[in-house]
């Protein structure tokens, strides 16, 4: 069996690693990685492994992301941290978990669900429910958000409900901010910047600088600048240079991609 083992602290690699080679001798450790991006380029340069071993909390953020970056074609056996009865909802899924510190009986128990997995599927077939159980964990370790629907605001002597899908920006002038609908009505809202980025689906809205918060159907154009910037050309016309700022390119990429 050949696997990869996705962790950033050195002690619980040299554990697991230990671990492993009790349950298994013949196991080999094909590689391991200690962030995402290092993880998403073994992945991606790689072939699959049988077997992936996966921290939750990564040295640059949560390894869910990685799933985001790449496609994963190995079955995965989560390693945590949190508790135990916090994971009780996928002990009934193909994938299982280690809660650390690793105990061997529990390692020895995942591999043995690994192997009754393996002679049912196919290696072309895709280990079944992980879409599944990435949602699960997802709403364990990620706090439950509900994101804002709709915006009330101002227009003329009444007042509007505007839902969060008619939007197409937000934007800042001095200290009054505004959006601007896909139809091209503007209006001011009552919000900081940083309260309506927490308040935003980040799957669809994306903050570029301290000034602007585009959504995914906003973005028409999109041109290098100087600087190491980007420069959108928005849907309505936007009313100041929208710039993405250097630091967040990269991220910007990632996620006008998915």
């Amino acid at each position: 069996m050949h696997t990869f083992l996705i962790e950033d602290e050195p002690l619980a690699v040299k554990k697991l690693i230990r671990l492993l080679q009790e349950v298994d001798p013949a196991m080999e450790i094909l590689g391991t990685a200690g962030s995402i991006r290092a993880a998403v380029e073994w992945l991606e340069n790689n072939p699959a492994p049988d077997l992936i071993f996966l921290d939750i909390e990564l040295s640059d953020g949560q390894s869910f992301e990685i799933f985001q970056r790449t496609e994963v074609k190995s079955p995965v056996i989560f390693v945590t941290s949190y508790d135990e009865y916090a994971l009780q909802a996928f002990k009934v899924n193909s994938v299982d978990y280690l809660l650390k510190p690793v105990q061997r009986e529990d390692l020895s128990r995942a591999l043995t669900k690994y192997r009754e997995l393996k002679t049912r599927f196919s290696a072309d077939t895709p280990v079944p429910q992980l879409d599944k159980l990435l949602d699960v964990l997802r709403s364990q370790v990620e706090p439950q958000q509900q994101f804002r629907r709709r915006f009330l605001v101002k227009h003329a002597q009444r007042y509007v409900s505007v839902e969060v899908p008619e939007i197409a920006y937000f934007w800042s002038e001095g200290r009054v901010n505004f959006f601007k609908t896909l139809a091209g009505q503007r209006y001011i809202v009552e919000y900081t910047m940083d309260e309506l980025e927490a308040a935003l689906d980040p799957r669809e809205w994306f903050r570029i600088s301290r000034q602007f918060i585009v959504s995914v159907s906003s973005v028409n154009q999109i041109h290098p600048y100087f600087g190491n910037r980007l420069k959108l050309h928005l849907k309505p016309e936007e009313p100041q240079e929208a710039m993405v700022s250097r630091e967040k390119v990269n991220d910007f990429k990632v996620w006008l991609g998915k």
